[in-house]
């Protein structure tokens, strides 16, 4: 399976290795060719500005609609999230509004108010997941089509809409490789 990390700007390492260690081939996208190429895309967290112009730059906005369209499967993390939600509060880089969601950016904070805790997560089952949130943002609206797995004091932060899948924190960053295994089972199929 080959599951690829969008590498304009933001944690690609990390996302790739730890697909890597599922067992996934995970090249780096940054042309419309490379995405071609692909079976499922993770957007990785980052500055969602900045991704979000290069996107457009190279012509990756409209290629990863038209891929979405045809059921590629699509995770974003932080930055990622901002990208697919269909609004953004707190300044609005080039989005893709592909997830009927809207976010507020950095909502939980600085860098300095960066924090980990430990989530429920019932489609992963026991134990809890341990999240990491770095300047994350919050999704503050979800439209009918969405599915919440995980709230953090009432505010969803990993919700899911079709093949679409996003959360607020950096799951690549805590060492539990759920979540991404998650991505995997929707990349392979229906659940």
């Amino acid at each position: 399976m080959n599951i690829g990390v969008l590498a304009l700007q933001g944690d690609v390492i990390e996302h790739r290795r730890a697909l890597g260690n599922l067992g996934a081939e995970a090249p780096e996208v940054r042309t419309v060719a490379e995405l071609a190429r692909v079976d499922g895309l993770i957007m990785p967290g980052g500055e969602s500005t900045t991704i979000g112009k290069l996107m457009v730059e190279g012509g990756l906005d409209r290629a990863i609609r038209e891929r979405v369209e045809q059921g590629m499967p699509v995770y974003g993390t932080c930055a990622g999230m901002i990208l697919l939600a269909r609004t953004a509060r707190g300044g609005e880089p080039p989005l893709l509004r592909l997830m009927d969601i809207g976010v507020h950016r950095n909502a939980y904070g600085r860098q300095v108010e960066s924090f980990e805790t430990d989530l429920d997560v019932a489609v992963l089952g026991p134990p809890p997941f341990h999240a990491v949130f770095i300047r994350a943002p919050v999704i503050e609206r979800v439209g009918a089509s969405v599915t919440v797995l995980a709230s953090l004091g009432g505010r969803p932060v990993l919700a899911r809409q079709g093949v679409l899948l996003v959360s607020s924190f950096h799951p690549e960053l805590g060492g539990d490789a759920r979540v991404h295994r998650y991505f995997l089972d929707m990349v392979r199929g229906p659940m």
